[in-house]
């Protein structure tokens, strides 16, 4: 059923979300395909990060509607050995239309680890879901 207000009108800056793992083999640079040495993978810290950020707003968005990653940019700043804890944080620092902005940071227990900003963007999941069909069965 669609609804007349706009997806981000139950949003305000300020929201803000958490996620945490523990860094597991599974986790570390090497598996992942990112490097050399077995510390806590930097694309690892990017999901998590969007992880925080999911659970900041998803939560507030009307029904039907979800959102979806279109950036982010992140510094990391140090690395972590397998059995820290790692806790993200994103906090909703800017809302422009359906595109939603967000402070991210990563933390290990002892220091951030990494830090940058998150644009994601609300969608009516019905539609991204037609349009991704689509996609699937197109040649090419």
């Amino acid at each position: 059923m669609p609804t007349s207000s706009h997806p981000t009108q139950q949003l305000a800056p300020g929201l803000s979300g958490r996620a945490w793992v523990i860094v597991r083999d599974e986790l570390t640079a090497p598996v992942m395909g990112s490097g050399s040495e077995p510390v806590y993978a930097t694309p690892a810290m990017v999901a998590l990060m969007e992880a925080a950020a999911v659970e900041a707003v998803e939560r507030h968005l009307p029904d039907g509607q979800i959102s979806l990653g279109i950036e982010i940019s992140v510094d990391h700043i140090a690395a972590t050995p397998v059995g820290q804890t790692i806790t993200a944080i994103a906090q909703l620092i800017e809302i422009d239309g359906r595109k939603l902005t967000f402070a991210v940071e990563a933390h290990d227990g002892i220091e951030a680890i990494g830090r940058g900003r998150h644009v994601r963007v609300a969608v009516d999941r019905e539609r991204f879901a037609k349009r991704l069909a689509a996609k699937s069965t197109a040649p090419g």
